[in-house]
């Protein structure tokens, strides 16, 4: 866990939900997300790396602006139209810092996993594989921030339904 503290600040800990600016009630309805904790499934992850993409996962979305809120998993003040975003981890193979330093063709950090957007009555809206690594220099931990990063990044490139009743 200390790469945890050393790679993410407390104040990232502490959001609890992001209201898109500019977004105003007469506003063409829009979709809010709430982010469910990461499935590490059948793949032998460090604790640390599934609560680091979900944090990352939070922030990276509100930093897109695609939704009009973002929600943490089991927020009671979560209101629709919404959609639920599960990731599931596929793959994860830890790397070394020491081996990054001293060399750029060993030590990667990659992660590898399967998010998908769903209704509240679990249909799937959208799925894709998304890979996050680093490769040269940072802690490990960075490659949650990476994914986080491409997670966000092909939401945001993906045509979303409307909502119902809009």
């Amino acid at each position: 866990l200390s790469d945890w503290s050393s790679d993410v600040c407390s104040s990232d800990l502490i959001v609890c939900q992001w209201q898109v600016r500019g977004a105003t009630a007469t506003a063409a309805p829009q979709w809010s997300v709430q982010v469910d904790r990461i499935d590490p499934a059948e793949v032998n992850i460090e604790p640390a790396f599934t609560v680091a993409i979900y944090e990352n996962l939070l922030i990276e979305l509100a930093k897109k602006n695609q939704f009009k809120q973002v929600y943490r998993s089991g927020d009671h003040n979560a209101k629709g139209p919404i959609l639920i975003l599960k990731t599931t981890v596929q793959k994860y193979s830890p790397g070394s810092e020491t081996k990054r330093a001293v060399t750029n063709v060993a030590g990667a950090t990659k992660l590898n996993v399967k998010s998908q957007l769903c209704t509240p009555d679990g249909a799937v809206v959208l799925e894709k594989i998304v890979n996050g690594n680093v490769r040269f220099l940072g802690g490990n931990l960075r490659a949650t921030h990476n994914l986080a990063h491409n997670v966000a990044g092909e939401l945001k490139k993906a045509t979303l339904p409307e909502p119902k009743g809009s």
